[in-house]
């Protein structure tokens, strides 16, 4: 089990954040802290199996001397500590006499995160995904120094896509319509996406103009497929909506329009 540890250099530059979680754990000297901190804007940080995905990670620091710099900020799993993630380069900006904002930029190429950990016994890239941690040392200007652990909180992702399908077209007015559609999510160790099997998705309809609402639901297969059947009574859109998990992005497919006659 690794960490990739980043080494920050300040700069100048304009960040925002949020409060996200206290430092668990930290050790240091003086009265510097990291008092707030957000990530990838508060979102999560969703990785598919081709583009490199790039993320921030901003950090509120205090001293009553002012902020001299990030020493150094590291991300990674919190339950297994893997962290496959580079470092691009930091920047601060003054905001008062005590306080700067310091925004690390990151990123994490999918096409190594399987070699990452190869090294490992029973290694899985895709347990990269998760609840993800922020560790950082900040230093001020009068000498003071904290090590600050778990300062922020955010989710790592896998991407899915979804589809949907809706036949026949157009449907006689009474008629049964059949909608399918794949459920699928990036896997890491080929870099492909797979069926994601046993997971339940919402059958989603709505007029022309109107909004989404849900018809009923249904269970992904053995192929990531989803089957269900509706009366047609109007014609609309149909699609499948996918509420994601911990470790997999939620997704919503494209609609199908569908003539009622």
């Amino acid at each position: 089990m690794c960490r990739r540890i980043a080494v920050l250099a300040a700069a100048g530059a304009v960040a925002t954040a949020v409060v996200v979680a206290p430092a668990a754990h930290a050790e240091g000297r003086g009265d510097i802290r990291v008092t707030r901190t957000v990530v990838n804007g508060g979102s999560n940080v969703i990785v598919g199996v081709t583009n490199v995905k790039k993320f921030t990670i901003a950090m509120t620091i205090k001293d009553n001397s002012g902020v001299k710099r990030v020493h150094s900020v590291s991300a990674f799993n919190r339950t297994n500590g893997y962290g496959p993630v580079d470092h691009l380069g930091t920047s601060c900006k003054k905001v008062s006499t005590t306080t700067s904002v310091c925004t690390a930029t990151m990123q994490i190429d999918p096409a190594w995160i399987d070699s990452y950990g190869s090294g490992n016994e029973g290694w899985d890239a895709n347990a990269v995904a998760g609840t993800w941690r922020v560790d950082a040392t900040v230093a001020a200007n009068d000498g003071d120094y904290w090590i600050s652990d778990a300062i922020g909180l955010f989710k790592v992702k896998r991407a899915a896509t979804l589809t949907t399908d809706a036949t026949p077209e157009p449907v006689r007015k009474g008629g049964t319509l059949t909608v399918t559609g794949k459920l699928s999510r990036a896997n890491w160790t080929d870099l492909k996406y797979h069926a994601f099997t046993k997971q339940v998705v919402k059958l989603q309809y709505k007029k022309p103009g109107g909004a989404y609402s849900t018809v009923k639901t249904a269970t992904t297969d053995s192929r990531g497929h989803l089957r269900a059947t509706v009366k047609a009574t109007a014609s609309g859109s149909w699609r499948w909506a996918f509420l994601g998990t911990t470790t997999t992005m939620k997704v919503v497919s494209t609609g199908d329009a569908v003539t009622v006659k």
